[in-house]
């Protein structure tokens, strides 16, 4: 018994650290999306640990390390609850016309559950809408809803990554670009809001780091670099929303809000887990909805998967002019270590 424990305790605390590593390969990367997991098996450990192990000086030793991983994994976990700072402020008045709510669904490609996605774009009723994992099929089957959105860009592709963005309201210099890879599209739009207000939308899907697909997140990473350092860049306010194949509490996710100065609503709320929607134990935040400073929150919440193995999240923001100022960490400022590593993530491929 003793022995099967300390084996347990020594591969969660190898997989919980793991992920210091900045290597781009596949299994350092992985082990950053089940942090909520890895907490709750050291808990068990070290319970197990403490019930079951003689007091011998390997059980003080792992006493401490596995006390000091949890430690350590609190400190990553808590920023998404409830006790973390709030990035983006909730709004205290309502300002219709500044007003803009984005529905995100990756509808499984292989998902023929056709009127279910319909359903849910009905009773969500967004002004955005950004589909991914979009065939032709899906674009041609799920019209019934998305005729009600007079504006649109459309890139369905038949790999798992096609991307479709419709609107109700206006679209300007709309373009489909493949910033890394030739057959992974990304959607930058200018959104008109009622009162006049023109914000900058990125639509992002890249690939994931996962073997048979792609073993490393080097093209992930630099696609997402790609963005942030075009929202940095941008004279007006940017919402940046997608599928991202990456955690909320990844270095690379911390990397890219460092770099395009973006905030996380989620932080100081919850996680809001996405993917995957049929096994309850393993979820992870993989769809996100970033924005500037300029908005505020009305709400976010997650909707119904109709046998998508993702959840799709709606959220509405409201345009405030400089509205989270005050909430910009300290820790969201580029040091010259990250700017290294950004110009090297951007220099791969």
């Amino acid at each position: 018994m003793d022995t099967a424990i300390y084996i347990f305790s020594s591969l969660l605390i190898v997989i919980s650290f793991i992920p210091l590593i900045r290597n781009d390969y596949w299994t350092f990367r992985v082990f950053e999306y089940p942090r909520l997991q890895k907490l709750v098996l050291t808990s068990l450990a070290l319970f197990l640990l403490v019930v079951y192990c003689s007091r011998t000086t390997a059980f003080y030793i792992y006493i401490s390390l596995l006390s000091g991983t949890i430690v350590y994994l609190l400190r990553q976990i808590l920023p998404f609850t409830a006790l973390g700072k709030k990035q983006v402020l909730r709004t205290k008045k309502d300002i219709p016309d500044q007003k803009i709510s984005i529905m995100i669904s990756n509808v499984f490609e292989d998902n023929d559950n056709y009127s279910g996605c319909i359903e849910e774009i009905k009773k969500a009723n967004p002004d955005l809408l950004l589909l991914l994992e979009t065939s032709h099929e899906w674009m041609h089957k799920i019209k019934e809803a998305t005729n009600a959105f007079p504006y649109r860009v459309e890139q369905p592709i038949d790999n798992t990554y096609g991307m479709l963005l419709y609107s109700k309201y206006e679209l300007k210099d709309s373009e489909i670009k493949f910033l890394v890879e030739h057959d992974i599209p990304s959607i930058h739009t200018k959104v008109i809001l009622p009162s006049g207000q023109v914000i900058q939308v990125y639509a992002v899907h890249p690939t994931p780091p996962v073997p048979g697909e792609n073993p490393r997140s080097t093209e992930r990473d630099k696609e997402l670099l790609i963005i942030a350092d075009k929202a940095s860049k941008s004279k007006i306010p940017v919402i940046v929303c997608g599928d991202l194949n990456d955690v909320a509490w990844s270095y690379t996710t911390d990397l890219f809000l460092k770099t395009s100065q973006l905030l996380d609503p989620r932080r100081g709320r919850f996680f809001l887990n996405t993917f995957h929607a049929h096994h309850f134990f393993m979820r992870f935040p993989l769809d996100h909805i970033f924005c500037s400073t300029d908005f505020k929150l009305k709400k976010m919440k997650r909707l119904h998967h109709y046998n998508s193995d993702h959840f799709p999240i709606l959220i509405q923001l409201q345009y405030e002019k400089s509205a989270n100022l005050e909430q910009i960490d300290h820790t969201l400022e580029l040091n010259q270590e990250d700017i290294d590593l950004a110009k090297e993530k951007k220099e791969r491929c």
